[in-house]
């Protein structure tokens, strides 16, 4: 903050404007860093925030007064100074990992820029253009009115950008392509106070601030702007996951289908061709093997009758695979619902599928084969049609705040997409989705409300 210093290469800023107060600058940086605080995500409690803020004040005035005492020569190691203190700030009072700690730092450093400078231009506008300087309380209340103005306006604005549930996802290129632009920002709006005999350079004081504050804000636009797109990208991505598996699970229908047609097929020329058999061969033991034979035909022609003939080949089709890893799974399911809730065939299969597949991939990791259970309900509440699916677990669920859970796998590309294409479902026809783990059981309820109709 380089207000009436002068250029560093001699040239002489006219009527320079007074350097703008360490106090301020420490208050604007802080300010910042509790801004972002407010909208990012943060892994650890309220406490440790409130702790660190208190702290990170404190330091951060120190530091703008030690970089103060500096010689002049060296005010670029106390900016470093400062914005690592704002790192801290971020790093240690939101638990964010160092990447994501050093990019929403290069925001609030931007943002505190724009702030002070800003700030500044008004109060020293008021002071000399208007001929009248200020005085106390006047100019305590022109800082905390621009203050409180803008940091409530950059909240308002980047709580869009951010969530709260879940950590930012930022890339190695995308901290990169911040830091770049926080550091061509920075440079840009104070080249005035280095060269005042460039092309992009003021001469005169207020004009320094002018172009100070506006260079900053471009700053902080295109930094919005790339954060915004970055956000874009990731909900393109992950809708895009989303519809890659519900077409997935829809194909695995239609194959489960035509193979079911094809045993049920199979099974029933069989038995026929058994009776034919028996009649001929009268000896016991020959008659005993043909009984056997057909109990096995049996178990391949029994299917589950719901009343909805989707549904029945999606539990047939997950009673097998629970038959063959060993889980007792129940399954009482009025079919008809669906039906009227004018579901369709792919949102079934979909919804079903993932439900239960996320079941069984839980429950087939328990040692204990008598806690290998899963039970299914499909009934009608009131004018609700209810979905409920329970599995016995034995780990730690992990869930953000929105209720989605976290992969346990330790790939997480690609994964952890089963409960939100679950949530994505319910949310089309005007349903909701909880989530409840009590007592060893983890239950998912789906609820879609009567004559629900999707939305497009």
């Amino acid at each position: 903050m380089m207000g009436g210093l002068g250029a560093f290469d001699g040239a002489t800023i006219t009527n320079a404007m007074p350097d703008i107060p360490r106090l301020f600058t420490a208050i604007c940086e802080w300010a910042a860093c509790m801004t972002y605080l407010a909208v990012i995500h943060r892994r650890v409690d309220r406490w440790r925030t409130a702790t660190v803020a208190a702290v990170g004040l404190a330091a951060m005035i120190g530091v703008q007064y030690l970089a103060g005492a500096m010689p002049l020569w060296f005010w670029m190691l106390g900016m470093l100074l400062a914005f690592g203190c704002m790192w801290l700030i971020v790093w240690l009072g939101a638990g964010t990992g160092r990447r994501e700690g050093l990019y929403v730092t290069a925001r609030a450093f931007v943002l505190a820029e724009l702030v002070a400078s800003l700030h500044w231009q008004i109060s020293t506008f008021l002071a000399y253009g208007v001929g009248r300087p200020l005085r106390h309380p006047v100019e305590t209340l022109v800082l905390i009115g621009v203050y409180t103005a803008c940091f409530a306006a950059a909240w308002a604005v980047e709580r869009r950008n951010f969530s709260r549930s879940v950590p930012t996802t930022v890339s190695a290129q995308l901290a990169v392509g911040t830091v770049a632009i926080t550091v061509m920002t920075f440079a840009m709006s104070n080249l005035s106070f280095v060269s005042t005999n460039t092309p992009f350079s003021g001469k005169i004081g207020q004009e320094v601030f002018y172009i100070r504050t506006l260079v900053d804000f471009c700053g902080f636009a295109i930094l919005y702007a790339q954060q915004e797109q970055a956000r874009r990208m990731e909900a393109s991505a992950e809708l895009a996951s989303i519809n890659a598996q519900l077409e997935s699970q829809h194909q695995e229908y239609l194959a489960s289908k035509e193979n079911l047609e094809s045993i049920g097929r199979l099974a029933h020329d069989l038995k026929h061709q058994i009776a034919a058999l028996r009649a001929e061969v009268d000896p016991q033991h020959a008659a005993a093997g043909f009984e056997q034979l057909e109990r096995s035909v049996a178990e391949y022609s029994a299917q589950q009758h719901s009343g909805n003939p989707v549904l029945d080949v999606i539990l047939t089709t997950k009673t097998r695979t629970c038959e063959e890893r060993g889980i007792m799974f129940t399954a009482v399911a009025d079919g008809a619902l669906l039906g009227a809730a004018g579901m369709s065939s792919m949102d079934i299969a979909t919804l079903f599928g993932n439900a239960l597949d996320n079941a069984i991939e839980a429950t087939s990791r328990l040692d204990d084969p008598e806690q290998r259970l899963i039970r299914l309900a499909l009934y009608r509440q009131g004018a609700f049609t209810v979905i409920r699916v329970e599995n016995y677990y034995d780990a730690t669920l992990r869930k953000d705040a929105a209720g989605d859970l976290r992969t346990t796998k330790r790939d997480a590309t690609g994964h952890g997409f089963g409960v939100k294409s679950i949530r994505h479902i319910a949310t089309q026809y005007g349903g909701e989705v909880s989530i409840t783990a009590e007592d060893h059981w983890f239950t998912l309820t789906v609820l879609i409300p009567e004559n629900g109709t999707a939305s497009l």
